[in-house]
């Protein structure tokens, strides 16, 4: 294995760079999955029949929070890879491990949310509308979940292990899909939450 000095550790290797050339191509496939979402949800929006509209069901506050949580921790996963590339293994775990409690608060706040709609009758099968709501506001929390399971993952290799080239690599590339997720969200909320309460 051929180590390139000269960049961060994370691109060293052939294979670590091919790893996030490859990754970038599955985000590629992850914006369409989420555009097709999108799409669709433009389609349904008005589909309400006798069910609630967004301007309804919406509530401000939870949306807020979840918005700032999810922001924060886009900063904190940054924070953890430039850690990683000063080599501070102890400064890294730290923020993310904060990035991942934050993520987990996010998801909790999400839960609160659904619990709301199924509440006040907004459920799969009410409308159009919230059919495409649900489904894209639970493809995104889908994503969360795996990501924190998978933040888990990489925090324990780093604790075990430190950084290695396949260790930074790995974390360079989940805080790629954290950000990712992030940019998602603010899709959510200008266009779903914010258009919704119009």
């Amino acid at each position: 294995m051929k180590l390139d000095k000269t960049g961060p550790l994370e691109y060293s290797t052939q294979q670590n760079q091919m790893n996030i050339l490859g990754f970038w191509i599955f985000l590629g496939a992850e914006i369409m999955l989420f555009g097709t979402l999108f799409a669709s949800y433009f389609t349904l929006e008005n589909g309400v029949g006798n069910g609630p509209t967004g301007a309804e069901i919406f509530e401000i506050a939870p949306v807020i929070w979840e918005t700032i949580i999810l922001l924060t921790s886009s900063f904190t996963i940054g924070l953890a890879v430039h850690a990683m590339r000063i080599n501070r293994k102890n400064a890294t775990l730290t923020f993310l491990a904060i990035t991942l409690v934050l993520g987990l608060a996010f998801l909790g706040i999400e839960i609160y949310e659904f619990t709301h709609y199924y509440h006040v009758g907004a459920t799969l099968q009410t409308s159009a509308f919230t059919a495409i709501l649900l489904t894209t506001l639970g493809t995104h929390g889908a994503h969360v979940t795996f990501g924190l399971f998978w933040g888990a993952f990489i925090f324990l290799q780093i604790k075990k292990r430190g950084f290695t080239p396949e260790t930074t690599n790995k974390s360079f590339i989940f805080s790629l899909y954290w950000h990712f997720l992030d940019v998602v969200w603010i899709f959510i909320f200008s266009f779903i939450y914010l258009k919704g309460l119009m």
